[in-house]
């Protein structure tokens, strides 16, 4: 089964990744790599690489391959960032971002997700560089401000704006926003202002 998960990963990420337009090398190496296998129920596993989204429970879902590739990619991400996670879930944009950015800082309401994917993550594939927390979304981690990169896996109605208070100088954030119509905003902060544009309309589970 492993190996047929290995070949189901690489052909996601040349035929939904690539095929699609994401280009960056570091991404596309971080998608072939993180085995999204493991961040969804066993129920859903042999559905691992359809690129769609599939349930995590509690009312929680895991996103599409497409879109955690495009936000990652949107996020510009070097390899020497500290990046804010809002909303762990299964923790598969954790891993994803853990294998690019120097450091992620992972938050998520609800205990159970965080707790799940701290053991995976931490414990199951060795990442040093993911740090966890409990609590709400809403108002970022301010002991560890300022953050070179921001996303946000569900979606408030407005972006919080003390999140912008968080950002380092030059530093963008990623997050789906909207209620019934969302659509996918780029944040990036310059001279001390906020510039934002639209990229693509998206659906995401509420931010709680």
């Amino acid at each position: 089964m492993t190996d047929s998960f290995a070949i189901q990963r690489k052909e996601m990420v040349e035929r939904h990744l690539r095929a699609r337009g994401i280009a960056s090398m570091a991404v596309l190496q971080a998608m072939a790599k993180v085995p999204r296998e493991l961040f969804v129920p066993d129920s859903e596993r042999q559905h691992s690489y359809v690129n769609g989204p599939l349930p995590i429970g509690l009312g929680q879902t895991i996103s599409q391959p497409y879109i955690v590739a495009y936000m990652t990619e949107a996020l510009e991400l070097q390899g020497g960032e500290k990046v804010l996670e809002i909303g762990t879930g299964s923790g598969y944009q954790t891993a994803v971002l853990a294998e690019i950015a120097a450091q992620v800082y992972t938050v998520d309401v609800i205990p159970e997700l965080s707790h799940a994917a701290r053991e995976l993550l931490s414990d199951g594939c060795g990442y040093q560089n993911i740090h966890f927390r409990i609590g709400r979304g809403q108002e970022g981690w301010p002991e560890f401000a300022p953050f070179e990169r921001m996303i946000m896996t569900a979606a408030p109605v407005q972006f919080p704006e003390v999140l912008f208070s968080q950002l380092a100088e030059n530093g963008l954030v990623v997050a789906p926003v909207g209620g019934m119509d969302q659509r996918l905003v780029r944040y990036r902060k310059r001279n001390g202002k906020i510039e934002s544009s639209d990229l693509i309309g998206v659906i995401f589970v509420p931010l709680l």
